[in-house]
């Protein structure tokens, strides 16, 4: 698969990304804000009965690899035990990315998954 197919099919899955519900959208945004994202992202987690659950608020039509990625990422972890979230490789945005040619977007992704794992890491405790 070619960079432009690997780049249609990262687009395609952005509008895999769920929307954010209501009762987080009313929320101050500033705790959850990652700032290190070229784009404004915002990760909101969610910990009922050992299980975490992300949502994300992201423009999809101005960054649509972003919101692929949060995709990706939540569909591996959601509805898991904080564990899962842990677990995720500190490689997965290199892996992600690997002959797309979005390292400028790196810094940003690598940061998203950070935080997701430290909003695990809080849950875990």
């Amino acid at each position: 698969m070619g960079r432009e197919e690997k780049m249609a099919s990262l687009v395609a899955y952005a509008k895999k990304l769920e929307p954010l519900p209501p009762h987080l959208a009313a929320l101050d945004r500033a705790a959850f804000t990652v700032a290190e994202c070229q784009t404004r992202v915002d990760l909101f987690p969610e910990f009922h009965d050992g299980q975490l659950h992300f949502y994300a608020d992201v423009n999809v039509r101005e960054s649509p690899t972003v919101a692929a990625v949060l995709a990706i990422l939540f569909q591996a972890v959601n509805g898991l035990p904080p564990a899962a979230t842990l677990a995720i490789p500190n490689d997965v945005v290199r892996l992600l990315m690997h002959d797309i040619g979005l390292a400028g977007r790196e810094v940003g992704l690598n940061a998203m998954v950070q935080r997701l794992k430290r909003h695990a890491s809080q849950a875990a405790a």
